[in-house]
C-alpha cells in the first residue's frame, strides 16, 4: 500500500511526533510506502510530495512544528464543496496520480471536516486529532494540548513573582479559540485567583470584587487567566476591557500578558510525543485494516477511533460542571459568574 500524509492548519507540538509513529508504523511494521505532502491540502492539489523513508523520519520526535508544512484549508474546502464537479475532480485526480490508497491528514476542527469531505469524495482517509486547544469533538484529549498547558502554566508561575512584588494584578491570556481548555488546565495549575472561560461567560464586577476581596484578606496580588475567546457583548476581547476595568474599580495596578503563539510552539512534552506515536501508530493500523473514514481519537483513556461524519462541524467544549470547576469554586477560586 502507499499511503500518504499531510499536516493542515496551526502548526502544533506533536505533529512530527506523529508523522514519525504513521511513517515507521507504515515502513517497519506493515512494509507500506509512505509519501510526505507539503504544505497541507494544497500540496496535494499541487502535487508537491516526496517519499518518507526510516532516515527521514528520524530525528523529528522531539521537534515542533511540522517538516511537512502546513497551510489553511478553507479554499481547499471550497473546491470540494464547489457545485461545479471540474473542481472537485481536480483533487481526487492529483489523489491518484500520486497513487494512494489512503490518506492520513494531521490537523483540528476545520482539517478533520475537510477530511470527512475527502471521504464523501470516495476517497480512503484518516485524520488524527491535532490542537492545543482540546476542542475536537469524539476524543477526550489531542496531542499538542498538554505541551501548551505546560507553557501557559510556566508563564502564569513567572508572573506570580512579578505580581507579588509589585502588588499587581496580572492577566494572562492564553489560546484556545471558543473552548476555555487550556485557561482551565493552566489557570488551575497555575494557582490563579481569576479563571475567565468563554463557555462561562464573565461579570466584571463579580471580578472586581473577588480581587478587592484579596486586598481586605491582605493579599495585594492577583492572577486573573482569561481564554482568548472570552468576547464583549460587541465581540471584542475582554482582555484589554477587564485590565482598565479592574484597575478603575479596585484602585490596584494592572498588567495584561498575551502569551499567544509561544504556547504553540517548541518541543513537545513527553506526553504529548507518547500520545502522538500511538495516535499515528493506530492510523496506520486501521489502514492495514481497511477500515477508512475515520478518525483516530481517545476513549475511556485507550486508544480508538470514530466516523469523521460523527465529528466534523461539532466542537468540544468545558461545561459548567467539569471536576476542575467544581473543585475551584470549592476552594475559593473565582470563574467571574
Amino acid at each position: 500500500m502507499r499511503i500518504g500524509i499531510l499536516s493542515s492548519g496551526g502548526d502544533c507540538p506533536g505533529i512530527n511526533a506523529t508523522i514519525r509513529g504513521v511513517g515507521k508504523t507504515a515502513i517497519v511494521h506493515y512494509g507500506m510506502e509512505v509519501i510526505g505532502i507539503h504544505g497541507g491540502f494544497s500540496g496535494l492539489l499541487n502535487r508537491d510530495a516526496a517519499p518518507l523513508d526510516e532516515d527521514s523520519l528520524s530525528g523529528i520526535l522531539n521537534l515542533g512544528g511540522t517538516i511537512l508544512g502546513t497551510s489553511r484549508e478553507k479554499g481547499f474546502r471550497e473546491l470540494l464543496t464547489s457545485v461545479n464537479q471540474e473542481d472537485s475532480c481536480r483533487i481526487t485526480q492529483a489523489y491518484h496520480e500520486l497513487g494512494l490508497d489512503c490518506l492520513v491528514c494531521i490537523g483540528g476542527n476545520g482539517t478533520q471536516k475537510t477530511t470527512n469531505l475527502l471521504a464523501q469524495h470516495g476517497l480512503n482517509v484518516i485524520g488524527l486529532p491535532k490542537t492545543i486547544d482540546n476542542d475536537i469533538w469524539g476524543t477526550e484529549i489531542t496531542f499538542g494540548f498538554d505541551t501548551a498547558v505546560n507553557i501557559a502554566t510556566e508563564a502564569i508561575d513567572r508572573l506570580h513573582s512579578t505580581a507579588s512584588s509589585h502588588k499587581r494584578a496580572m492577566l494572562v491570556e492564553v489560546m484556545g479559540h471558543r473552548a476555555g481548555w487550556i485557561a482551565l488546565y493552566a489557570g488551575m495549575a497555575g494557582g490563579a485567583d481569576v479563571i475567565l472561560l468563554p463557555e462561562l461567560g464573565f461579570n466584571a464586577e463579580v471580578v472586581n470584587e473577588t480581587i478587592r476581596e484579596r486586598v481586605r484578606s491582605g493579599k495585594h496580588h492577583s492572577i486573573v487567566v482569561i481564554a482568548e475567546g472570552v468576547r464583549m457583548p460587541d465581540k471584542s476581547k475582554a482582555t484589554d476591557y477587564l485590565m482598565q476595568e479592574i484597575e478603575a474599580s479596585t484602585g490596584i495596578e494592572t498588567r495584561a500578558t498575551v502569551l499567544g503563539y509561544i504556547q504553540r510552539g517548541g518541543t513537545p512534552s513527553p506526553f504529548d510525543r507518547n500520545l502522538a506515536t500511538q495516535l499515528g501508530g493506530y492510523a496506520t493500523e486501521l489502514i492495514a485494516r481497511g477500515e477508512f473514514g475515520r478518525m483516530v481519537c481517545v476513549k475511556n483513556g485507550c486508544v480508538d477511533s470514530i466516523p469523521l461524519e460523527e465529528v466534523a462541524g461539532k466542537l468540544k467544549l468545558v461545561t459548567p460542571d467539569h471536576d476542575l470547576i467544581l473543585q475551584g469554586k470549592h476552594m475559593g477560586i473565582s470563574f467571574g459568574i
